[in-house]
């Protein structure tokens, strides 16, 4: 039986993290500052790890290594979970980086993959704003040069962030996380991340954090990027449920879901023989209930759907997003 797996995180304490993926999604994570949660992850700097089931306790990654077939049949995924998927608080601002593309990170990573994202604001403070490209074409050199005499913020597009906001941060692409935003980030399964600049900060010994600029550089576009704007989503409707995309690209598929059930109403949703899912409770509470159980679902939850899963229903006054690899 392809039953849902639900998720327990691993946390990070990185120097810009706060508080609120503790007090708003109740993670219990011994942890100050929490930067960030991998919600749904098999790389081995932070996995996650059944709760409850037939697996209670084991990694995700080991229980995918035993059953393969969860991934499901896609014909041009490779081997292994391809996404990763967090939780991050920036009570600071992030430092300034790149990840880079596949090919960079074959040649240069000893094969690893490259990192293209997305980011779902789940909330931002009202001056909230993110790093996304430079406002015009450089070079390398004058980069570094800048990098080097504090003046790299000349060159950086900076733009405001709203809740509910969505941002395709495509592998090389220099970006930041600004101060004040809490964000899920769907990404590939990588941790590669390159930094550019990191305003001169030292962590919790007094050492300033590495940066990685000959890297970071060589894997970065220094070409202009155009302001991003918001996708059009259109909301899709069925009984107690609206659903919209929100990002597609060859690495990952997201969609929001809104379920609103009343007391006898229940939506069904499974998981295909082509691929598993992810759904990520960003909002509400409810009931997933499958194979004559049922079990609760909260804010901050994480429910893995092995590909050709059991059919559920879900119940309740939810926001989730749905995440297809």
């Amino acid at each position: 039986m392809r039953e849902p797996i639900f998720l327990r995180p691993t946390g990070k304490d990185y120097l810009w993290g706060g508080s609120r993926i503790n007090d708003e999604f109740g993670k219990g994570i011994a942890l100050e500052p929490l930067a960030e949660t991998w919600e749904c992850s098999t790389h081995p700097d932070g996995p996650s790890y059944a709760v409850g089931g037939e697996f209670d306790g084991q990694s995700l990654a080991e229980i995918l290594k035993a059953h393969p077939e969860y991934l499901g049949t896609h014909p041009e995924r490779g081997e292994g979970l391809p996404i990763l998927i967090k939780f991050i608080d920036a009570k600071r601002d992030l430092s300034v980086q790149v990840h880079p593309t596949d090919d960079f990170a074959a040649a240069h990573e000893n094969g690893q993959r490259g990192k293209t994202e997305m980011w779902y604001v789940l909330d931002a403070a009202k001056d909230a704003k993110l790093v996304y490209g430079l406002r015009h074409d450089t070079d390398a050199e004058a980069l570094r040069d800048s990098i080097e005499n504090g003046t790299v913020e000349k060159h950086l597009q900076t733009v405001p962030i709203a809740k509910n906001d969505v941002f395709f941060i495509e592998a090389g692409t220099i970006h930041a996380i600004g101060a004040g935003a809490l964000i899920a980030e769907i990404q590939q399964s990588s941790n590669l991340t390159y930094r550019l600049y990191d305003y001169d900060r030292v962590d919790k010994n007094g050492h300033k954090r590495p940066l990685h600029v000959q890297k970071a550089l060589a894997a970065a576009n220094l070409r202009s990027s155009t302001a991003p704007r918001q996708p059009m989503r259109v909301l899709h409707y069925r009984p107690g449920c609206a659903s919209e995309l929100l990002c597609r690209c060859k690495y990952f598929e997201v969609y929001r879901m809104l379920v609103n059930t009343e007391r006898r109403q229940k939506v069904a949703y499974r998981a295909d023989a082509m691929s598993f899912r992810v759904l990520l409770c960003v909002d509400g509470c409810g009931t997933v209930s499958f194979c004559n159980s049922a079990s609760n679902i909260y804010k901050g939850d994480c429910v893995f759907l092995p590909a050709d899963s059991v059919e559920l229903s879900l119940h309740g006054q939810l926001q989730l997003l749905d995440i297809r690899g």
